[in-house]
């Protein structure tokens, strides 16, 4: 996603379920560990719309702050999904007011790009909300096709905060493909793409986070893995489709080493103080209405 400005304060003590609620798939997709792992994946592809490229290299600080561009988005998304409707609220219009200042003209294309324009609103949404159901439906757990539908159709919602018509977004995993096949022409890798491809795939770590490199590049491996081999084609990604097959065990491996609650609370540093409170208060939240009432 791109930059975008926000505070903690969005992130108060939840006073209502938000927008989805503990019963909702998204609440167990994007709560997962490897919802990063989605993150990242959508990154890459991300990358791979031009206008949306160049808006982001132009007008984003991710190389000289990689960490608080991290940040920022884990608040707005962790805000849409697990906050209150009002703190949902506030991040949406955080991301509007951002996105104001995010014009330009792409020089691939030639065409003008603008962050509050619906076309890449649309794509944007799709990327990520797609990307953490693969990255969970691969290496976290099953969802039935009925699960699929209805976790994309919650997206509906996220996207309209921001300001997207709801007839605009995809509302099933029918319409997701549908999308993609309108997209796949449109896409390819000029040089803003291939900077924030390289990016994502090779980060500067600042000093206190030196240990998590390894275990990011782990994470990368199993992000490239999952974005569909024609997409990885454009960006000149291709790898042995036999690494793939053997990513899944492996991914499996590691999604359940994140759930442990000391692994999962230090990943969660990545995020910041007020992103892990809000996870834990969600996390809380589902094992309580997954308990049968006492009568």
């Amino acid at each position: 996603m791109r930059a975008v400005a926000t505070s903690t304060s969005v992130l108060a003590v939840a006073r209502d379920d938000g927008l989805f609620g503990p019963s909702s798939v998204a609440w167990r997709v994007v709560g997962h560990p490897m919802a990063f792992v989605g993150g990242l994946r959508s990154l890459i592809i991300g990358a791979l719309h031009p206008l949306v490229a160049a808006g982001t290299v132009e007008h984003s600080d991710y190389r000289s702050r990689p960490v608080d561009r991290l940040r920022t988005t884990s608040r707005y998304v962790n805000a849409t999904v697990f906050g209150d409707r009002e703190a949902a609220r506030q991040a949406a219009a955080m991301v509007l007011r951002a996105h104001r200042r995010v014009k330009g003209i792409d020089p691939v294309t030639g065409k003008q790009y603008d962050a509050a324009n619906v076309d890449e609103q649309v794509w944007v949404h799709s990327v990520a909300w797609h990307s953490y159901m693969a990255a969970y439906r691969t290496y976290a757990g099953r969802l039935t096709e009925q699960e699929q539908d209805r976790y994309v159709a919650e997206g509906v919602a996220a996207a309209t905060m921001i300001g997207v018509p709801a007839e605009r977004v995809p509302a099933s995993v029918v319409d997701l493909r549908d999308y993609w096949a309108t997209m796949r022409p449109q896409l390819c890798v000029g040089a803003y793409g291939r900077e924030l491809i390289d990016f994502v795939l090779h980060p500067t770590f600042p000093t206190e986070l030196l240990p998590f490199v390894v275990p990011y590049s782990m994470l990368v491996r199993l992000a490239v893995a999952i974005i569909p081999r024609d997409l990885r084609s454009i960006m000149g990604m291709a790898q042995p489709r036999a690494l793939d097959v053997a990513s899944v065990p492996a991914g499996r491996s590691i999604a359940r080493a994140l759930v442990m609650p000391g692994v999962r609370d230090l990943m969660e540093v990545l995020f910041g103080g007020d992103v892990r409170a809000l996870r834990r208060g969600a996390r809380a939240k589902a094992r309580d209405a997954s308990r049968p009432a006492v009568a």
